[in-house]
């Protein structure tokens, strides 16, 4: 895979990573710590060297399992990037004391003595305009907890605002073929900084890999079924804030626009790839097969400019009005 630099310090990433959210099982399930080795394992042996994942995710379980990798990959190259701000402190508990317990949480969880990268996790809006959660994460990082610092956002606003931050390292965003408005504005200036851009959701919560129907149903467990219409989190972070018939019907053109010997996941992570500003991209994964199917994205060449410009279409008269949440 193509290494990509990461913010302003000197690291480059490969571009594809994983995203651990649903590693080993789905959004409030038991954890299956063995197909989180085998998945880990396999997005090592493909080449993964970035990681995501959350304290909140199976309420540490996803940390914990990935600190039993660490524990047997003692590898530089190999980065783990994890956020706070929702266990226990969303939405108002944001205090200097509550940032660093957090912080010492994950670092207990994942085993190392200092964190790679930490993010604040789509904290609300108002806590980054206050600006002092920067100073606290700031303060653990002269401190030799954490290496770098940065934000996972839920709309382009929040991203400018992180922006105006001296440090921030990345921004993690919800940016895919159905959510194109951040490479209007926010990625050029993130590039201009040289902060990195991790970009989570990249197939709009499985939209995008062509699978879903109108027939498909989800488990209720499954936030495609409890947070179709944002009824426990930002509407943004399910199938990319549209209504599922719709963001369906959008897929179906979608469809009709894939090249011969590529499949719809393929393209719609070469479509993002595309934009240099991107540093790495961090499609979830459930079973090692999923990680080899991302990772093969990485080797389909860019994407013709007419395709682009097609897609572009498909976004502009299907999708970009119909976004719910904020964007």
């Amino acid at each position: 895979m193509r290494l990509r630099q990461f913010g302003s310090d000197g690291m480059t990433v490969p571009e594809i990573g994983l995203g651990c959210w649903q590693l080993g099982g789905g959004w409030r399930d038991d954890w299956d710590n063995d197909i989180a080795q085998q998945t880990l394992a396999t997005a090592y042996a493909a080449g993964v060297r970035f990681i995501d994942t959350a304290d909140v995710y199976g309420d540490g379980a996803s940390e914990r399992s990935i600190g039993q990798f660490l524990a047997r990959h003692q590898d530089p190259a190999l980065v783990v990037a994890t956020k706070l701000g929702r266990a226990g402190i969303y939405p108002d508990g944001y205090t200097r004391a509550a940032v660093r317990e957090a912080t010492l949480r994950s670092i207990d969880r994942l085993g190392v003595q200092a964190l790679d990268l930490t993010q604040l996790h789509c904290v609300p809006t108002d806590v980054l305009r206050g600006g002092h959660v920067f100073d606290w994460l700031r303060e653990l990082q002269q401190e030799g907890l954490i290496k770098r610092w940065g934000a996972s956002v839920e709309s382009v606003e929040e991203g400018l605002i992180c922006l105006q931050q001296p440090g921030l390292a990345s921004l993690q965003v919800i940016f895919n073929l159905f959510r194109q408005k951040p490479a209007e504005e926010l990625l050029p200036r993130a590039a201009a900084q040289q902060v990195g851009i991790i970009v989570r959701l990249p197939l709009a919560s499985g939209l995008l890999g062509g699978k879903i129907t109108r027939a498909t149903t989800f488990r209720p467990d499954d936030h495609r079924h409890f947070n179709r219409d944002g009824q426990a989190f930002n509407v943004g972070e399910t199938f990319a804030g549209l209504e599922l018939e719709r963001g369906i019907a959008a897929t179906e053109s979608v469809a009709a626009l894939v090249p011969a010997g590529l499949s719809m996941a393929q393209m719609a992570l070469r479509w993002i790839l595309d934009h240099d500003a991107v540093s790495v991209v961090i499609p979830g994964a459930s079973s090692p097969a999923q990680v080899q199917a991302n990772v093969a994205a990485a080797g389909v060449p860019p994407l013709p400019a007419a395709l682009h410009a097609a897609l572009a279409d498909v976004y502009r008269t299907q999708v970009r009005d119909f976004i719910r949440g904020p964007y």
